[in-house]
């Protein structure tokens, strides 16, 4: 029997997840934005709100879905999943209290210490700004700034990296947030390793690098992510495998301590002399990284999702073998002052080997447009890192104008630096 699947979002995440499930079944797919990679992938698209619960459960009992797949953080913390589950659709995404490990990232922290996870930084959680402030001038050392909801990944501030210490009190006092939690600054290589979980059980993917920052070398504001890469092994250069089994044992023991947690669980970990540290937890995949992950996937995904909703053990998961490089293409002008409403031109042929993954655009009949975030992603895929991203560059033609690339992105010298980086830190 075909299985039914409703896909909730319309970003570049989405399109990776409807590609890696679209052979396999009936798919179906809402969004507040009609992504055109998963309006050709899917049988049938509604126009929805991705927080809209009641709109969703609508959609999802009148294609007859038998399960669902939930893509953005926004519809996790709506209490979507709550919702599907409730009407006899199994949602393959935390509920809403579940997913408190992203969406509030001060009961993150105090979930941490509690439940003994490893690799929890030293930290303290204020609701009082002018108190706030007086902790980073009293602290001995410098402080991560992280407001305690939601921010698209744009809203932490890392006194000593980002900012001053003047700079981040000022922040705090011109901030309208309720609450935000000051953490010790970790110093050294981030990367993120993305699990499937369900019915305690927990399956991992390799591990990803992003790249936040807007311009090449590190520079620039925050974005949701420029780009990413992941190599042939599970590890990345800089790491070695003990490195990423310490930071599989920290996700087990999330699980453990989360016994009904179902869907994707994301780890950020930044790779410290000492070990692995959280930089924070997702309750899904990344954008960019699932694109990493998904396309090397040889386990049916699909697979996947039906062991979770049968209460199965998932399946022992199969990989390629093939590094990965994931570069986006963003309006001119983004983060800050993005380029929303200029036309492009993508020609999806001059990707060649690539993958070419929609994300933020909007449709229209005369063609696409530019909105205040990310358009597209290409990602190429190599028996080594330089060759993947020889592939990622080569399809950038696709770009057109009224765009812009990090290039560096997957570059061996920039990989050099992470593994001298690294070498440093360990000396």
């Amino acid at each position: 029997m075909t299985e039914t699947v409703l896909l909730v979002g319309g970003g570049g995440r989405e399109h990776a997840i409807a590609r890696a499930v679209a052979d396999d079944c009936a798919l179906y797919a809402c969004a507040s934005v009609r992504n055109p990679g998963i309006r050709r992938l899917a049988d049938g698209f509604e126009t929805v709100s991705e927080t809209d619960a009641d709109a969703v459960v609508e959609y999802a009992i009148e294609v007859n879905a038998d399960l669902a797949v939930i893509g953005p953080e926004s519809a996790l913390e709506a209490g979507v999943a709550d919702a599907l589950d409730s009407a006899g659709v199994y949602a393959f995404g935390p509920r809403a209290e579940e997913a408190r490990l992203e969406t509030d990232k001060a009961y993150q922290r105090r979930f941490m210490a509690e439940a003994s996870i490893p690799g929890c930084p030293d930290f303290e959680v204020f609701d009082d700004m002018e108190a706030a402030c007086e902790h980073v001038d009293a602290y001995d050392g410098d402080l991560a700034v992280k407001p305690a909801g939601l921010t698209g990944g744009k809203g932490v501030k890392v006194i000593g990296d980002q900012v001053t210490a003047e700079e981040a009190k000022d922040y705090l006092r011109d901030s309208d947030y309720d609450r935000v939690v000051l953490e010790e600054r970790l110093v050294g290589e981030e990367f993120t390793v993305q699990a499937f979980v369900a019915n305690g059980d927990l399956r991992t993917t390799p591990a990803v690098q992003d790249h936040k920052r807007a311009y090449e070398g590190d520079e620039g504001p925050n974005t949701g992510g420029m780009g990413s890469y992941s190599d042939p092994a599970l590890a990345l250069p800089f790491m070695t495998e003990g490195d990423y089994g310490d930071a599989v044992e920290i996700l087990e023991a999330v699980v453990d301590a989360l016994p009904d947690y179902k869907g994707v669980l994301y780890g950020q970990f930044m790779l410290t002399a000492e070990g692995p540290k959280i930089v924070e937890f997702n309750a899904r995949f990344g954008d960019p990284e699932a694109m990493n992950a998904l396309p090397v996937l040889q386990t049916p995904f699909l697979d996947v999702l039906t062991a979770a909703r049968d209460g199965d053990p998932l399946p022992e998961l199969d990989f390629s073998g093939e590094a990965t490089v994931c570069k986006y293409a963003v309006p001119d002008g983004y983060p800050v002052d993005p380029d929303s409403g200029a036309r492009i031109a993508v020609d999806e042929e001059s990707a060649g080997d690539a993958l070419l993954y929609y994300a933020s655009v909007d449709e229209r009949e005369d063609g696409l447009y530019t909105t205040t975030s990310r358009s597209f992603a290409v990602v190429g895929r190599g028996d080594s890192i330089a060759a993947a991203e020889t592939r990622a560059e080569d399809a950038l033609s696709a770009a057109g104008d009224g765009l812009r690339i990090r290039h560096d992105v997957g570059k061996a010298d920039l990989v050099e630096r992470r593994i001298e980086h690294m070498d440093d830190l360990r000396d």
